[in-house]
């Protein structure tokens, strides 16, 4: 079968958040098999896919697997999977995913953009754990619960500044939730086309940082539509690859808007 690496979340190869995606001819094989081939992979996420029956509620099935562990969601995977469905032809328009955190709807554009509707995270505020603003090195303004389908602390910090210059005890996040930290901070000069700044801290998954997040991304909006009075925002994601997350809070649901670009397609043989 074809597997493709999909750069997500930027229009230009070597930047974004790097995906595996294989569309699979028939149902999952067994769950090992999945889990060695995202190993092997090696990114962030692998995505696996396969066509559903046309009468259901979904078009096609999909899972993601990070190197050690499946996952309830993934956004940069899922525009990934959108984007070598549309530009190999086995889907046109919009897609119905079904998956771990319902059924997901990804709709390409013209200008060769994916919008992915995702389940808005929902906030709770919480008091930071002790021990999170040594393990960052930053002291938290403040701290949230992020729910179920994301499982992190969403965890917002004084300034832009801070959560670029963080160079957190990574094995020190792993205790404080089921995923990881998302650090943000509103972005000093929004002139710059961003209006807030993130960090994605992922050590219970096998990843110290990921390069851009779709999924925490459902949590970075309702963040910050509140504070900054706008349903329509732009989050960068400050990781060494760096990427623009376009998010639209529509209440319970939320808008992540992308590019993808293809830089790896070859056959896997195993």
């Amino acid at each position: 079968m074809r597997i493709r690496i999909v750069d997500a979340f930027t229009d230009r190869p070597f930047a974004g958040n790097p995906a595996g995606v294989l569309l699979l001819d028939d149902v999952f094989p067994d769950d090992d098999w999945l889990q060695n081939v995202a190993m092997e992979v090696n990114h962030a996420e692998t995505a696996f896919a396969h066509r559903l029956p046309g009468d259901g509620e979904a078009d096609w099935a999909l899972r993601w697997f990070t190197p050690v562990a499946e996952v309830a969601m993934c956004g940069h995977a899922t525009l990934a999977t959108a984007h070598v469905l549309r530009t190999t032809g086995a889907h046109e328009g919009p897609v119905r995913f079904a998956t771990r955190s319902g059924v997901l709807i990804a709709t390409p554009a013209a200008d060769g953009s994916v919008t992915l509707d995702f389940p808005t995270a929902p906030l709770t505020r919480v008091e930071a754990p002790a021990g999170v603003a040594e393990a960052l090195g930053a002291e938290p303004a403040a701290a949230f619960d992020t729910g179920p389908n994301v499982g992190d602390l969403l965890v917002e910090l004084a300034d832009e500044k801070t959560v670029l210059g963080l160079s957190p005890d990574h094995r020190a996040l792993g205790a404080h939730s089921a995923r990881g930290i998302i650090v943000t901070a509103r972005a000093e000069d929004p002139a710059r086309g961003y209006d807030f700044v993130s960090r994605c801290f992922f050590p219970n998954v096998g990843i110290d940082e990921d390069a851009v997040t779709g999924s925490a991304h459902t949590a970075l909006a309702p963040h910050w539509a509140a504070r900054l009075g706008r349903d329509d925002l732009t989050g960068l994601q400050a990781s060494p690859r760096s990427g623009l997350v376009r998010v639209g809070l529509r209440g319970a649901r939320t808008l992540l808007t992308g590019h993808a670009v293809t830089v790896i397609e070859g056959e896997l043989r195993a």
